[in-house]
């Protein structure tokens, strides 16, 4: 069963954004649009544009432009649009700088944002409420620019969530991130070993945490063997991992 058959508002604009290889700019138009931006703040009947994982638009009369550029049009007359993604902080008004703000609608973020009818969304809170209480309700849910929820309903194909307990350790025999990182005073030593172990060594005391980890792109996770979680970054030939930067010995 194909896309259309399933999701009954706009679909061929799904069909069309989810075919997209992320090149053809994608716009929502006619929307009221809840920026959470301090500049740019609430706007009706307005376009938010988007090409790949970036906003590039927000505002009137983007429209004008969305035949030139071959964009996929989707109508949100009647409806809402607001970030799927909440910054608390922000709005409780602690952030010093437009520049700190995150989970916004401004061109030059991630487009993680949810359609709603209008009067379910009488502001941010309140749309991603409907989202949790209401799904079926909610229009559309993209995030990175992917539809996740179309017409309330699952679109087929989305991004699923990884399955409920401790994943089996992969073999790493030969990856390049195997061996002993080391900090740049001679700290912390940690060797991650190709079974998907680890052991620190800090301040000379061997053994100071041991347990497993699991490597997701650049990311790097661990679980240690008294029970707790951490987490660290791969960043070119550096591991950044709990303000500690590591470099292969």
């Amino acid at each position: 069963m194909s896309i259309t058959d399933t999701m009954s508002w706009h679909p061929e604009a799904l069909d069309e954004i989810v075919s997209n290889d992320g090149g053809r700019p994608v716009l929502f138009t006619n929307a009221r649009i809840l920026t959470m931006d301090p500049l740019i703040g609430t706007m009706t009947g307005a376009d938010l544009l988007f090409v790949g994982s970036l906003v590039v638009g927000v505002g009137p009369a983007i429209v004008t432009a969305a035949g030139d550029d071959n964009a996929v049009v989707v109508d949100c007359t009647g409806l809402t649009i607001a970030p799927a993604v909440v910054d608390a902080v922000a709005l409780a008004g602690g952030r010093g700088h437009r520049s700190e703000y995150v989970a916004t609608l401004t061109p030059g973020n991630t487009p993680d944002f949810l359609v709603v009818p209008d009067e379910l969304a009488s502001d941010v809170p309140s749309a991603v409420a409907t989202l949790v209480t209401r799904p079926e309700q909610v229009r559309a849910l993209v995030a990175a620019g992917q539809p996740v929820l179309w017409a309330g309903t699952d679109v087929p194909g989305r991004a699923t969530a990884p399955e409920t307990g401790i994943p089996t350790a992969a073999d790493l025999t030969g990856s390049p991130r195997v061996g002993v990182w080391i900090d740049k005073n001679g700290f912390l030593h940690q060797e991650l070993t190709a079974d998907g172990r680890y052991d620190e060594t800090r301040g000379g005391r061997p053994h100071a945490y041991q347990g497993r980890y699991w490597i997701d792109g650049d990311r790097i996770d661990y679980l240690d063997d008294l029970g707790f979680w951490a987490y660290g970054e791969f960043q070119g030939d550096e591991l950044h991992h709990a303000g500690y930067v590591m470099k292969l010995g």
